[in-house]
């Protein structure tokens, strides 16, 4: 998961749908290219020889200009920061849902950005991977005033090790950057990178965009 899949996922909170919502991969492949446009030729050298016979035999689409798909009025009047700007989330979008995942913005691209810095904050984004919990807390037995005591105590642990802005050795949240953290979207167009579409003609759900390419992920020029 990439960062075509954060695209898809911010562009689903802006528009409240699912952005591709095919059946299965050939349909929801369809579904990005009427959007985003065909691919370039360029592009099209990097698919295995049977998926690039089926994509250069559909039709061209010229797709639909960033402002289309993502107007102004998606996007709040008012922002407690001057720099979130409808433009500015547009093109945001406009360098993560690119189809050819080595024209696509990189990760420390996508923090630097104007509409995701106001947020950024190198401790956060640096910090080192959560404690791994107690696995054997869930496979033991409890009764409700046992399970209620746990929950205290680890409220207040909780409680006593954000005191001076520390969770387990981490920094307190500083705000709730997009491109941060591990999403797990579930029905999203977004749960697989559409450059990896499947040649398999059994397709899968709309949240699933597979295409193996012989030469790396598959996307689109644009």
């Amino acid at each position: 998961v990439d960062l075509w899949s954060v695209g898809c996922i911010m562009g689903e909170m802006v528009c409240h749908k699912i952005l591709f919502p095919g059946r299965d991969y050939i349909d929801q492949w369809n579904k990005v290219i009427e959007q985003l446009g065909t691919p370039c030729p360029e592009f099209m050298k990097k698919l295995q020889p049977t998926v690039r016979t089926y994509v250069e035999n559909r039709p061209k689409y010229a797709g639909y200009s960033f402002e289309k798909l993502f107007p102004d009025v998606l996007f709040p009047a008012d922002s407690e920061h001057n720099k979130l700007k409808a433009s500015q989330a547009r093109d945001l979008l406009s360098k993560m849902l690119v189809i050819d995942a080595s024209k696509r913005i990189s990760v420390d691209e996508a923090l630097q950005h104007p509409y995701i810095n106001v947020w950024y904050d190198p401790s956060e984004a640096e910090a080192p991977p959560p404690k791994i919990p107690d696995k054997q807390l869930d496979e033991r037995e409890h009764t409700i005033e046992e399970w209620k005591e746990l929950i205290y105590k680890e409220v207040m642990d909780l409680e006593e090790r954000t005191k001076n802005g520390v969770i387990r050795g981490q920094p307190a949240p500083l705000g709730a950057a997009m491109i941060n953290g591990s999403q797990h979207p579930s029905s999203s167009s977004s749960v697989n990178d559409v450059s990896s579409m499947s040649t398999d003609p059994t397709l899968a759900s709309d949240t699933d965009s597979s295409l193996e390419t012989s030469a790396g992920p598959l996307g689109c020029c644009r």
